[in-house]
């Protein structure tokens, strides 16, 4: 099944709120997981919102990494998407999440652009994470 992109979305519960509330190192944070992943960095950019949160996006040669967070909920939405097959978006997503320190996360991988016929679908799955800090 031929693929035009592949776009995680990531829901991260459990995170650290010193980490979400920091558009500095949110940006180091994704930028580092688009290096450990093979991603051609671009630029980017990142706000912080008062009187908490950042939202945020690395473009890169393939596409994007983005983020937008609630310290005061220990959340992070993020979106990792790549067009192609040059890049490691699992590996950008666990670097990412371990950096947060997230407990628990909802991934869903959607492959974008499938042809069909004359037009484009896609096909989903979906999984859990759950990660045990106390034994690391």
């Amino acid at each position: 099944m031929n693929t035009i992109g592949y776009h995680y979305i990531v829901e991260a519960a459990g995170c650290d709120p010193a980490v979400l509330g920091s558009p500095d190192r949110m940006r180091d944070l994704l930028v580092q997981a688009a290096k450990v992943a093979d991603m051609g960095i671009r630029t980017s950019y990142f706000y912080r919102f008062s009187p908490s949160g950042v939202s945020g996006v690395v473009i890169i040669s393939e596409s994007h990494l983005s983020v937008h967070t609630w310290p005061e909920q220990r959340y992070a939405a993020l979106d990792v998407f790549l067009c192609g097959e040059e890049g490691k978006p699992e590996a950008a997503i666990r670097f990412i999440l371990n950096e947060l320190a997230s407990t628990d996360a909802h991934v869903t991988e959607i492959k974008r652009g499938i042809q069909d016929e004359d037009a484009y679908t896609h096909a989903m799955v979906t999984w859990d994470e759950t990660f045990n800090k106390s034994s690391t």
